[in-house]
């Protein structure tokens, strides 16, 4: 009976909808790759970028963080170097070059380039060995102890910080594909809205988990209109199906049931709707243990309302093969073209009542009765896919 609701509520999705899905240009608030489609402006506490220093030029374009990087030893070694050119000219050794009984702060300093170089050797800890401080120096000294001291520190926090950018998990997220259309189809009788994930390595993702959030702009009763209001879409949270072993793609599903944000959306709802579904994948890089994040998103226009993924994973001779080239390749099935909620009210209209007996409890008469008149009812219906597949289609492989 349930089966014949829903054929009957089957229809193909219009085509004029599609070219209007198309045609429409929808602000992205995650990107395709990613990236947070957000501008900070008009930000008047600069200071603060200042007080986390090391994050910001962590956070620094690579060429923007290069200049700092140059720039920073190129005037250390210039302070220092004019400080010691300004010692042995305060001093007279620059008067001094030809006498032999002279004693200079630093041997064979004879300009403010001789004073350049040494400064580099110093800070560097090169020693070339023809520039000497001597001991008859005490304010050499004292400046030899602190530029040791600060070039010191300029290396480990410069260098910190090239080690930290150079070992950011960004560019493992290059590895973390996600589908290009999400779909919405029939699972196990129910509707539900499905994506696809993939790791492109060999080396696996440690407690890798998904996340998906709905971004759309909503207003509350009272009238107060809330932009880019962020619903959690549950994917597998309770059930522990948010965590995943990455070996393999993946079909992320999130059932469309009564606490989803998706309950009373339809096909031609979806097309006229401005929403967004920010998907969110987590977890360790195994070969580093650093934490690794990868995003992407869905607009409406590219969530697909009656299609299936293909399957990609095929089993070999002695292993599983997984063809990334049809990662993204999707085909249409039969799907009811109305909201969940349309389905389920239909659904339960299309049940037989049960008489009720004075306890308000269906008897045990009532029910064999109905379970009688199910059982032609159920021998006469032809046996169907219950995910709603078209004959013909694909048959998934089960692993």
């Amino acid at each position: 009976m349930e089966q014949d609701v829903e054929s009957s509520a089957i229809n193909k999705f219009p085509k004029q909808l599609v070219d209007m899905e198309r045609t429409r240009r929808v602000q992205r608030y995650v990107r395709k790759d990613g990236k947070c489609n957000v501008h900070h402006g008009n930000v008047r506490e600069t200071y603060r970028y200042l007080t986390d220093i090391f994050t910001t030029l962590v956070d620094l374009k690579w060429r923007f963080n290069l200049f700092v990087f140059i720039l920073v030893y190129t005037v250390t070694w210039l302070f220092f170097g004019f400080m010691w050119w300004l010692i042995a000219y305060l001093r007279g050794d620059l008067d001094h070059l030809a006498d032999n009984l002279w004693t200079p702060c630093v041997n064979n300093l004879n300009s403010f380039v001789s004073a350049f170089l040494f400064s580099i050797e110093t800070e560097t800890t090169i020693g070339y060995g023809y520039r000497v401080i001597t001991d008859k120096c005490p304010e050499g000294i004292l400046l030899l102890l602190v530029q040791s001291v600060l070039g010191s520190i300029v290396n480990a926090f410069m260098v910190g910080c090239m080690f930290v950018k150079i070992s950011q998990p960004k560019k493992r997220a290059e590895t973390l594909v996600f589908s290009t259309h999400a779909v919405v189809s029939m699972r196990d009788g129910r509707l539900c809205l499905m994506f696809r994930v993939g790791d492109l390595r060999n080396s696996h993702i440690v407690e890798a988990s998904i996340r998906a959030k709905l971004i759309k702009s909503k207003q509350t009763k009272e009238g107060e209109f809330i932009p880019l209001n962020q619903t959690d879409i549950n994917v597998g949270y309770s059930t522990g199906d948010d965590r995943l072993f990455l070996v393999s793609p993946l079909i992320i599903c999130h059932e469309i049931n009564q606490s989803s944000p998706f309950w009373d959306v339809s096909p031609a709802h979806l097309a006229n709707e401005e929403l967004e579904v920010v998907v969110i994948l987590e977890g360790m890089v195994e070969a580093t243990g650093m934490t690794c994040q990868a995003r992407s998103s869905y607009v409406s226009s590219e969530i697909k309302w009656g299609y299936r993924f293909t399957p990609v994973l095929t089993l070999e001779d002695g292993f599983y093969e997984v063809d990334y080239n049809s990662f993204h390749d999707i085909y249409q099935t039969n799907t009811p073209a109305c909201s969940a909620r349309e389905l389920a009210d239909m659904s339960e209209r299309a049940r037989p009542p049960l008489a009720c007996s004075l306890a308000g409890k269906p008897s045990q008469q009532d029910l064999a009765e109905a379970d009688k008149e199910a059982e032609p009812q159920s021998k006469s219906v032809p046996q169907t896919e219950r995910n709603g597949d078209v004959s013909g289609a694909e048959k998934e492989s089960k692993v």
